[in-house]
């Protein structure tokens, strides 16, 4: 029998990715002659990061102690301490934080004023929540990171000698993850305050592969193994019916027997993949 397979709406490039890519490309094409950097990996598929050093355009670890030229600030963010920081190296700051992530911002920002004990949502070695955090600790000594119940334990004491909580979370977390920490937190706290800053592609793009999954014998999700976005599309859709979380075509062959099973294959992927890398994986799936 010939594959059925189906290419959800929501897969690939959000609008914040897209913005950055497209963006940081125009910079360089606008400025042959200068140094264009990006602090950090702009996003997190190496494909496309392969494709902006071709371009010229490099990627920091870090701030170097002097230089020139301009320093991109990825999608994910950064704290204002950075980006003085990229000043005072002699580079000219070009923000491209995704305006969703800002809104995440601001808001822990508010709290943090209002004296709130600020709750993020999230993993705290992500970039997104790392800025997050920073830009609320220039308000307030108390902060909370947490990506489940377990984790945020740690404050319980702190939370309820607290009098108000608020709580804000990494734009591309589960909202399961945020239910279960809301629920915790509504038995041991006097207050709650909460935003809810999953952002709208995150939500759009969990919600069309949790219905493709119902009728589908095996979900494809591709992108990289470091975008939290990707993983919780895998996680998600894992618990609904096989799924396979893949960065390239290439990959494919390791999962040959499963596919031939299966006649009725969907594929999603994360935010931060690019058209290109998706149109190869349908290419290959209709080979079998």
């Amino acid at each position: 029998m010939p594959k059925k397979i189906k290419l959800a709406k929501y897969a690939g490039f959000c609008y914040g990715v897209k913005r950055a890519v497209e963006t940081v490309k125009k910079l360089k094409a606008e400025n042959p002659r200068d140094n264009v950097f990006v602090l950090g990996e702009l996003i997190h598929n190496a494909h496309v990061i392969s494709e902006l050093e071709a371009l010229g355009i490099k990627t920091l670890k870090e701030i170097p102690h002097s230089g020139s030229g301009i320093c991109i600030i990825r999608s994910h963010g950064e704290s204002p301490e950075v980006i003085e920081n990229i000043k005072k190296a002699g580079f000219t700051p070009v923000d491209l934080t995704c305006p969703d992530v800002k809104k995440v911002q601001q808001k822990a920002v508010e709290m943090a004023k209002e004296g709130y004990f600020v709750v993020i949502v999230g993993r705290s070695e992500h970039p997104e929540v790392v800025a997050i955090k920073a830009n609320a600790l220039l308000w307030t000594d108390k902060v909370a990171v947490a990506a489940n119940i377990e984790e945020l334990k740690e404050f319980e004491s702190i939370i309820k000698n607290h009098k108000k909580v608020g709580v804000v979370v990494q734009t591309t977390q589960r909202i399961s993850t945020l239910n279960d920490i809301i629920s915790y937190l509504t038995g041991i706290s006097k207050e709650i305050h909460i935003a809810n800053t999953i952002c709208k592609s995150t939500s759009m793009r969990q919600n069309e592969a949790k219905e493709l999954a119902k009728t589908s014998g095996l979900m494809v999700v591709v992108g990289s193994k470091k975008s939290a976005n990707t993983t919780h599309l895998a996680e998600i859709l894992s618990d609904i019916t096989k799924t396979i979380h893949i960065e390239s075509a290439e990959e494919l062959v390791d999962y040959k027997e499963l596919i031939e099973q299966n006649n009725e294959i969907s594929i999603t992927a994360g935010a931060s993949t690019p058209q290109n890398i998706i149109e190869k994986v349908i290419e290959e799936l209709e080979k079998y």
